[in-house]
């Protein structure tokens, strides 16, 4: 039995993750849509993937990005995200793989 103090050290808040974490995402992955609440009570609708029991968030400009490539690139099968800033500064470049 763990005490107090050795579980507060050991405390991750349950965040969910991005897309950006993620080294590979198949075209073919299932998206989910969601609306929650915010902290202060607010809905927000988020969309995400879940892999291996992890939620990894997908903004909007992911989204966007994958379609512009799908309309040039209708047979890619794979791609990454990489995330560049922070908060409301954050920017994702998609990266088709094959």
């Amino acid at each position: 039995m763990a005490t107090i103090g050795e579980e507060a050290k050991a405390y991750e808040p349950q965040r969910m993750k991005n897309i950006a974490d993620l080294e590979v995402v198949s075209i073919k992955q299932d998206i989910k849509k969601e609306t929650r609440k915010d902290k202060s009570g607010e809905d927000y609708t988020v969309s995400f993937l879940v892999i291996d029991n992890e939620e990894y968030r997908v903004p909007n400009s992911v989204l966007e990005q994958v379609q512009i490539f799908l309309v040039e690139k209708p047979d890619m099968t794979t791609f990454k995200v990489t995330k560049k800033g922070e908060g409301l500064n954050t920017s994702y470049q998609v990266v088709p793989l094959d």
